[in-house]
């Protein structure tokens, strides 16, 4: 039997689910046409870990993602209007329009640094985790990043720092199983990614991707654990990215089957089917939930295209604290 509390938590995880399915559809959509043009790292398949974290992260806890991040921006709360702003490179985007795909951030609601380096969000998590700890604030730290991260020396060192410092942090790997276009089987030898943590000292714990109940579970745990000054903990969701590395990777390297078993697999249908046998929700409320969804990507996407694009009076804006002339 579900409670209420736990039926509200649900609807939001497929709230939010449905709404990141939508925007990166769309975005497939709009530049396979040429309606749209940027450049983009699709996250659709992978709805279920943000979801997740944005059911369970307070308003400000914070979060370091990676260029692969438009489902991780939706679930903190990043107003489609400033992601697809700064993808499309207008003044109404997060950055003002200057900051494009990779690099999205918001801090008013924790998302503190979207970045396109692999492995470059761990140490700059520990920075953020060891502040807030130093203040004396039950605030946490999230850091997402892919598998292919967990293999560059910046994770190695931000992890031992985090465990040896007992930081609020929690480090989520999305294990997607492609490092761009490399297969994990073909970078590491281990099973599990999480079998990692063990040397650093901490916590690791292995879960569907898939599937949002079990991931906001280790997530549950994990971010109580570092909100009662436990430490961090490295939670690995695996899950399989349904487009390439790119929009517009032809995706040779990958086996047609394991691509077609994956998106059979779809874990936003999987949830919805799921609500509807468990009685949570009926098909009306989820139909509305899915219409909602595309109504607010195609809201936001008008506004965008009507905005300006940045000016050349912007190049020097937010480069330094106090503007600096130079000379002609």
């Amino acid at each position: 039997m579900v409670s209420p509390d736990g039926s509200v938590a649900f609807r939001r995880l497929y709230e939010l689910m449905a709404l990141m399915k939508a925007a990166d559809d769309r975005l497939a959509k709009g530049i396979s046409t040429g309606e749209l043009i940027c450049v983009y790292w699709p996250s659709r398949g992978q709805e279920a870990i943000a979801a997740a974290m944005g059911v369970v992260l307070r308003p400000d806890d914070q979060l370091v993602t990676t260029y692969r991040g438009l489902h991780d921006l939706i679930g903190k709360g990043v107003p489609l209007t400033e992601i697809f702003g700064e993808m499309l490179g207008r003044t109404v985007g997060a950055s003002r329009g200057k900051g494009g795909t990779m690099h999205i951030a918001n801090p008013a609601v924790g998302v503190m640094l979207s970045t396109g380096i692999v492995g470059a969000g761990p140490p700059v998590a520990v920075g953020l985790a060891l502040a807030g700890k130093r203040k004396g604030l039950d605030r946490v730290t999230v850091v997402s990043f892919g598998d292919g991260a967990t293999n560059t020396g910046s994770f190695h060192e931000a992890a031992n720092m985090a465990a040896l410092w007992d930081l609020p942090l929690v480090f989520v790997c999305q294990n997607n199983l492609y490092a761009e276009m490399t297969p994990t089987s073909a970078t590491m030898k281990l099973q599990h990614v999480a079998d990692r943590a063990a040397g650093y000292g901490m916590p690791g714990v292995t879960v569907d991707g898939n599937d949002p109940l079990a991931v906001k579970s280790a997530l549950d745990d994990a971010v109580n654990t570092a909100r009662g000054g436990g430490g961090p903990t490295f939670v690995e969701c695996v899950t399989f990215r349904f487009r390439g590395h790119y929009f517009g990777d032809r995706m040779p390297y990958m086996p047609r089957d394991q691509l077609a078993a994956a998106m059979a697999a779809d874990p936003v249908p999987r949830l919805r089917n799921h609500l509807a046998e468990a009685g949570i929700c009926g098909e009306d409320e989820l139909s509305a939930i899915d219409d909602a969804a595309l109504y607010a990507v195609e809201t936001a996407l008008s506004a965008v295209l009507n905005a300006e694009s940045p000016s050349v009076d912007e190049l020097e804006r937010d480069v330094y604290a106090t503007p600096v002339g130079f000379p002609g």
